[in-house]
């Protein structure tokens, strides 16, 4: 149910269908206090929601900072986590990614450069449909591409979600007594709430966030004044992720 749940919440927690609720409600609106104060506040949240800057700002003070690839340490293995792919895109012979790609490039990268001898993927299929191959396949298959030997990368395919990532990623570390040093690799903007769920669960680790979607502080008259669709879309993400973080610690899964 919870599964089902988290599907139908991300299309409830877009702006652009608030900005369209208040310009709907402002058109068909009989009372004319009402129905200009709805234009109003509709436009207000469609400067704000697609401005670029604003959006960037809360990105940046969202996303934890960066971990060089030099600072990195000596980890037994790397626990990257699933989310990317899109899977039920033909044709099947290669992987489709949506954003994300860097979770697996970045573990691929920190193991050619000898910092994690293990790469475990953790993800079975966020789809509520029946998917070609999991999304941990997909990621092994970027990296045996890649030149990462076969037995050198550890699936768990049986996850949909980031609670159920770390559950079941712990259950298959029983397993692999010898793999001690653990680093988590997610998106940066993913890794609060993996990093909850994770600790839950009694892992002990550290972490490596990629895949940044800020860029360096601009007061540019375009990040400014000029709205655009991409901030639109970057606020549907971020407060999904804080609707995604406060659940999960109401429920107690981090």
């Amino acid at each position: 149910m919870f599964f089902i749940l988290s599907k139908l919440l991300q299309y409830l927690v877009s702006p652009f269908l608030w900005i369209m609720a208040f310009f709907i409600f402002g058109l068909f609106s009989r009372n004319q206090v009402k129905k200009r104060w709805a234009f109003r506040i509709g436009l207000v949240l469609l400067f704000i929601f697609s401005n670029p800057f604003i959006s960037n700002e809360v990105w940046l003070a969202w996303e934890p900072e960066a971990v060089l690839m030099k600072d990195v340490k000596s980890y037994d293995a790397a626990i990257v986590l699933t989310g990317v792919t899109e899977p039920n895109r033909s044709p099947h012979d290669r992987v489709h990614y949506q954003e994300g790609a860097e979770r697996i490039l970045d573990a691929v990268q920190l193991y050619k450069m000898g910092r994690v001898k293990k790469i475990i993927i953790s993800g079975g299929s966020g789809a509520i449909k029946n998917v070609a191959r999991t999304e941990a396949e997909n990621l092994q298959q970027t990296a045996l591409f890649a030149g990462v030997p076969q037995q050198d990368i550890i699936l768990e395919q049986k996850s949909r979600n980031t609670r159920e990532n770390a559950q079941f990623t712990k259950e298959l570390l029983t397993q692999h007594p010898e793999l001690q040093k653990l680093l988590l690799i997610t998106s940066a903007f993913h890794m609060r709430r993996a990093q909850g769920c994770f600790e839950k669960v009694g892992l002990t680790f550290d972490t490596f966030p990629c895949d940044f979607q800020t860029h360096d502080r601009s007061f540019h008259i375009d990040d400014l004044l000029i709205p655009t669709a991409e901030a639109l879309r970057d606020w549907t993400r971020i407060i999904h992720e804080w609707v995604g973080v406060i659940t999960y610690k109401l429920l107690g899964y981090s």
